[in-house]
């Protein structure tokens, strides 16, 4: 058996549980709130100038991947995160509504930029105005486009979202009823 003793932390407050020198015990809900906190997984729907900026976001001078933003997936399947970044016409709008379908549970949205939250400059009969008429947002990124810090602290936004929910929120009525207001099914 090795003779050193564990490392313990004194700077942080200890979690809310027991603990003694050298463990601590908490809730599940804790540990898999803050799992998920700093594993996001960001799907980029980047239609636009927004999509430049949060390609910026992923450069060494904002480091995205010190959020836990390591991996971008193109895949829906393999992302909990969906960045929707720009203009989203209405005949996209049900490709967009088919990738949010496809992404597993739990899964947050952001909408990057004016274009994706209200519909920007183009107040036309072909621009959504809004990419929550046909999905839930769950952070909105203000600003056209917005600078990366901004898009930055929308996912610290999310990281709050993740690591806060409750485990079981997903399989709520309230959930189950917000979904179907968008006519989707889970």
């Amino acid at each position: 058996m090795s003779d050193q003793k564990p490392i313990i932390r004194t700077d942080a407050p200890a979690p809310e549980g027991y603990e003694g020198e050298g463990f601590f015990a908490t809730k599940l809900s804790s540990v898999i709130g803050m799992a998920r906190k700093f594993s996001l997984w960001p799907l980029p729907f980047a239609t636009s100038c927004c999509g430049i900026e949060f390609m910026a976001t992923l450069n060494p001078t904002y480091d995205a991947s010190r959020f836990g933003m390591e991996r971008n997936s193109f895949s829906p399947r393999q992302a909990d995160m969906l960045m929707v970044c720009g203009t989203i016409s209405k005949k996209l709008g049900p490709v967009l509504k088919e990738v949010y379908t496809q992404m597993a549970e739990p899964k947050w949205v952001v909408a990057v930029g004016a274009c994706a939250s209200s519909g920007g400059i183009f107040d036309t009969y072909s621009v959504l105005q809004g990419i929550d008429k046909i999905i839930p947002v769950d952070v909105y990124v203000p600003g056209c486009p917005p600078r990366p810090e901004q898009i930055i602290e929308g996912v610290m936004q999310v990281q709050a979202l993740a690591e806060s929910e409750s485990i079981r929120r997903r399989d709520t009525p309230e959930y189950q009823k917000l979904l179907d207001s968008y006519n989707i099914s889970n």
